[in-house]
């Protein structure tokens, strides 16, 4: 099983080591650069290790990105990188509609959109990134931009894949709509017994962490207890919540809306 070790690149870099920067000119037009147009491209052979290694923390990419979605926190990276080499050997260029991500394939082609104001952008996959714990996309400066979260730094987004077809031209398929008000919360534990929710949410009420509810569904496998935090308000309480839960021990949980 080879595991190969990234050099710190564009988006290697922790944020506590360097900071990153705008650039002192801006492209009048920056807000109509047109999106990433979806196209078949073959995975690239740089970038696509099975497994590398940043910053001691192991990551496996996908083979594909067939049916990917996630919810969760997105930052950009701007002028420290720009003209560098991306994971896949091309050049940043953070006025371009591109993004990088820890385990989708390069290139592959996603839909990005900001929960708070329901813009979307389609991107372009040609980077790894970003290794800041509880980020789940880098943005480039320009995705950025159009998605107005360049003043925040971050914000929520729901990332969807788009995946072109071998032959002919990409047509934009309808996509669930999100609702306007998108509440975020945190799901710590799915059960099928309540009993163990509740021990869970017990447990973690007497460490003084913020209230949670319990949320029943069901599913082929009968129902189900999760565990929520939430609604979270923004990125900075999301952070300090993660972080708690990760020095207790509890490090599998996800984003979600209702």
């Amino acid at each position: 099983m080879a595991v190969v070790l990234l050099a710190l690149n564009s988006c290697a870099v922790p944020f506590w080591l360097q900071q990153d920067q705008a650039p002192d000119s801006i492209p009048a037009n920056i807000l109509t650069i047109p999106n990433a147009t979806p196209r078949f491209e073959s995975q690239t052979r740089a970038g696509n290790a099975p497994e590398y290694e940043v910053l001691g923390k192991h990551y496996r990419t996908l083979s594909h990105n067939n049916h990917y979605q996630a919810l969760g926190i997105a930052s950009w990276y701007g002028t420290k990188f720009h003209g560098k080499k991306t994971a896949n050997g091309e050049t940043y260029d953070m006025f371009a509609m591109t993004a990088a991500h820890k385990t989708l394939p390069i290139p592959s082609y996603v839909k990005v959109t900001h929960l708070d104001n329901k813009r979307f952008v389609i991107l372009r996959i040609n980077d790894r990134g970003p290794f800041h714990d509880n980020r789940i996309i880098d943005l480039s400066y320009t995705a950025a931009a159009k998605l107005n979260i360049l003043n925040k730094g971050t914000g929520f987004v729901k990332v969807q894949s788009i995946t072109p077809p071998k032959q002919g031209t990409y047509k934009t398929q309808p996509s669930k709509p999100i609702a306007l008000k998108s509440h975020v919360h945190l799901q710590v534990g799915a059960f099928q017994h309540l009993k163990n929710a509740q021990n869970l949410q017990q447990q973690l009420k007497q460490k003084n962490l913020p209230a949670s509810r319990i949320v029943t569904t069901s599913s082929p496998q009968g129902l189900i207890h999760k565990l929520h935090f939430g609604p979270i308000l923004s990125v900075n309480k999301a952070d300090h919540l993660t972080q708690r839960l990760k020095k207790m021990g509890y490090s599998v949980f996800h984003f979600i809306t209702d």
